[in-house]
C-alpha cells in the first residue's frame, strides 16, 4: 500500500504514539470529561482502528474526534514527537465533515463581504435579542459573535495616545500581511496596528487579499475545499514578492505554513521583537490580563516575543492566565458546532479572570477574543477586550 494512501498514512502516524499518557494532563477535553476517549491517546487509538478497518465509522466513534479542539498542547509535550495535528486532519478528512457542521454559518464567516453585511444587519436589528429565543444553539453562538464590534473595544480608554500613520519603510525587508476571513472583518484595528508597528520597525508592508486560508475546512474534514484555498494562498503569495508572510490571527498559521512550506510564515511578534530597539512606547499605568491562545503558544510559539514587546510599555503590569489544560473553547468552528461545550471551557478561563483586578483582557486570536467577550457580556462585565497589537500601536511613540 503506498504511503500516499490516507488510511496507511493515518496508521503510520498513529504508530508513533507510545501511549505514555503525558498528554492527558494538558488536554482540555480530557479535563472536561474525564473520559479516555476524549484524550489525545484515546483519539489516536480510534483513528488507528478506523484507518485499519477494525471498526466501522459511527456516531459514537466520531464524536470524540469532532470534540477535539486541535489546541495541540498534546503535540507540544509529546516525548515521541507524534504529529497529532496531521493525524487529526487526515482522520477527519477520511470521515468527511460532521453531519452537524453549521455550513451556512461557516459560509458567512469565510466570506468577508457577507460576514460584514450579516453583522451589520444583526447589530442594526438587534437580532440577538429576539432570534436567540428561537434559533438553534449554533446560530445563537454566531449571533453572540455578531454582537461584538470587533477590533479594539474601548479604544482610547486605556491611554491617551493613538497610533499614527505608518512610517516610510527603511527597506529592511518586505512583509506580506494575510488578513484572513473573520480577521479582516473583526480584527481591522489589529491589522492596521501590525502595519504601523512593522513599518516603524523598518519593514515594507504589503497587504494580501482577504479570504479564508482553509483552516476551518481542513480541521472539519472538508479537505477538497481546503486544497482550493491553499492554491489561492500560493497565487497571492507569488504576486506579493515578499520576504515574510504574517497574520495577526494565529489560528491561520498552521494552514499557511502547510501551503507555503518554504516561506517564513509567522505572526508579527517575532519580527517586531527582533527590532525591538527601534520601538519606544508611552507609559501605561494599568493592570491587564493576558490570554495566550493555544495556537499562539503551540503553533506560533511566539508568546515569549509577545511578552518581551508588552514589557517594553512602561508601568504596564501583566497577569498571564494559566496554561493548559485551560482553553477558552472557541477553537475555530468548535464554538459553533458545540456551543455548550465551548461555554463550559470558557467558564474556566473567565473564572481565573474574575480573580484578577484588571482593566482589560488581551488575546491575539479573533475567535478566542470574541468568545471571551461574549462570555463577559453574559456576566454583565464591563472588562475591555483587545488585541495586543492594538495596545502596542496605541502606546507606540511615533516621533
Amino acid at each position: 500500500m503506498p504511503l500516499e494512501n490516507p488510511r496507511h498514512r493515518i496508521a503510520v502516524l498513529a504508530d508513533q504514539c507510545v501511549q505514555c499518557g503525558l498528554c492527558l494532563p494538558v488536554c482540555p477535553t480530557y479535563a472536561l470529561d474525564g473520559n479516555e476517549a476524549e484524550s489525545p491517546r484515546g483519539r489516536i487509538a480510534i483513528a488507528a482502528a478506523l484507518a485499519r478497518g477494525t471498526v466501522l465509522p459511527n456516531a459514537e466513534l466520531r464524536e470524540p474526534l469532532d470534540h477535539c479542539l486541535g489546541c495541540l498542547s498534546c503535540e507540544r509535550v509529546c516525548p515521541a514527537g507524534v504529529k497529532y495535528e496531521e493525524l487529526l486532519v487526515e482522520t477527519r478528512g477520511l470521515l468527511g465533515p460532521a453531519p452537524g457542521r453549521p455550513e451556512v454559518l461557516l459560509q458567512i464567516v469565510k466570506r468577508p463581504w457577507l460576514n460584514r453585511l450579516v453583522q451589520g444587519l444583526a447589530r442594526w436589528s438587534r437580532a440577538s435579542r429576539w432570534l436567540g429565543l428561537i434559533l438553534p444553539a449554533a446560530w445563537r453562538a454566531g449571533l453572540a459573535f455578531a454582537k461584538q464590534k470587533g477590533g479594539l473595544v474601548g479604544y482610547g480608554k486605556l491611554g491617551q495616545h493613538h497610533p499614527g500613520p505608518p512610517l516610510p519603510s527603511r527597506g529592511r525587508a518586505t512583509v506580506a500581511l494575510f488578513p484572513g476571513c473573520a480577521g479582516s472583518v473583526q480584527d481591522v484595528e489589529a491589522e492596521r496596528a501590525a502595519e504601523t508597528l512593522l513599518a516603524a520597525a523598518g519593514y515594507h508592508v504589503v497587504r494580501l487579499p482577504a479570504f479564508c486560508c482553509g483552516a476551518l475546512d481542513a480541521h472539519d474534514g472538508a479537505l477538497r475545499v481546503a486544497e482550493a484555498a491553499s492554491a489561492r494562498i500560493k497565487q497571492a503569495w507569488t504576486g506579493a514578492r515578499a520576504n515574510y508572510l504574517v497574520t495577526v490571527t494565529p489560528g491561520c498559521l498552521s494552514t499557511l505554513r502547510k501551503s507555503l512550506p518554504e516561506v517564513h510564515v509567522d505572526d508579527p511578534y517575532r519580527l517586531l521583537a527582533e527590532q525591538i530597539d527601534t520601538l519606544s512606547f508611552n507609559p501605561l499605568p494599568a493592570r491587564l490580563a493576558l490570554h495566550v491562545p493555544c495556537t499562539q503558544a503551540n503553533v506560533a510559539r511566539s508568546d515569549t516575543a509577545l511578552l518581551k514587546l508588552l514589557q517594553r510599555i512602561p508601568q504596564l503590569e501583566l497577569q498571564r492566565l494559566p496554561a493548559p489544560p485551560y482553553c477558552c473553547g472557541a477553537a475555530g468552528s468548535h464554538v459553533l458546532q458545540f456551543p455548550q461545550r465551548a461555554a463550559q471551557l470558557r467558564k474556566s478561563v473567565l473564572t481565573h479572570v474574575e480573580t484578577l483586578d484588571v482593566q482589560a483582557l488581551l488575546s491575539s486570536n479573533i475567535g478566542c477574543r470574541l468568545h471571551l467577550a461574549a462570555g463577559l457580556e453574559e456576566k454583565a462585565s464591563r472588562l475591555l477586550t483587545l488585541h495586543p497589537l492594538t495596545l502596542l500601536a496605541q502606546q507606540w511613540i511615533s516621533s
